[in-house]
């Protein structure tokens, strides 16, 4: 069931991928002139790094930057990596105040992935870790080169996927049974 809702900023696009999980996209949340001055700004104050992560028993190195950034007690693990958060900056606390007020949901922590290039990528993985809560809603602020944005469905073959290509300034938004029932990734770019 597709449809469209009308925002302050922008149409949202509501995909209902059945069994309670659903997607949200503005495509244009944010114009191209803040959308590209934000990216500036975060590339500058954000201590970008590299981590060593685990995945099916094998030490390998993120293919992207990251940074995680929240409240002091949004320690997250994930990937054999223990996530204890960097403090809010101004930027990003007015921006968590944004997507907070557009999305309806209160959020303690943002990972911030960094792709360098077509070559960095996140693989399919599904955000379902316990200490995040149950049915809990992730959203999704992309800057820069748009890139293409995958779920596939975790449990059933056959099931239709979604891609998207998100762009500059969209934001996505994740919720209900979603991350129970579906892996989200960004592939590399040919």
């Amino acid at each position: 069931c597709r449809g469209r809702l009308r925002s302050g900023q922008d149409h949202v696009r509501r995909v209902d991928l059945g069994e309670g999980a659903e997607v949200l996209l503005w495509e244009r949340w944010l114009d191209a002139g803040e959308a590209g001055a934000l990216f500036a700004a975060l590339r500058r104050e954000i201590p970008w790094e590299q981590r060593e992560i685990v995945i099916m028993g094998r030490r390998i190195m993120q293919p992207r930057l990251v940074a995680w950034v929240g409240d002091p007690d949004a320690v997250y693990t994930y990937s054999g990596v223990r996530n204890v958060p960097l403090p809010w900056t101004p930027l990003l606390l007015e921006l968590r105040r944004r997507v907070e007020a557009a999305t309806e949901a209160p959020y303690s922590s943002v990972l911030l992935n960094l792709y360098r290039d077509e070559r960095d990528s996140m693989g399919f993985q599904r955000d379902d870790e316990r200490q995040l809560g149950k049915d809990h809603v992730i959203a999704s602020l992309s800057l820069g080169a748009a890139r293409r944005f995958q779920l596939r469905h975790a449990k059933k073959k056959g099931v239709p996927g979604l891609d998207l290509a998100l762009g500059d300034g969209s934001l996505l938004v994740m919720r209900g049974t979603i991350q129970h029932l579906f892996r989200h990734g960004v592939p590399k770019e040919n």
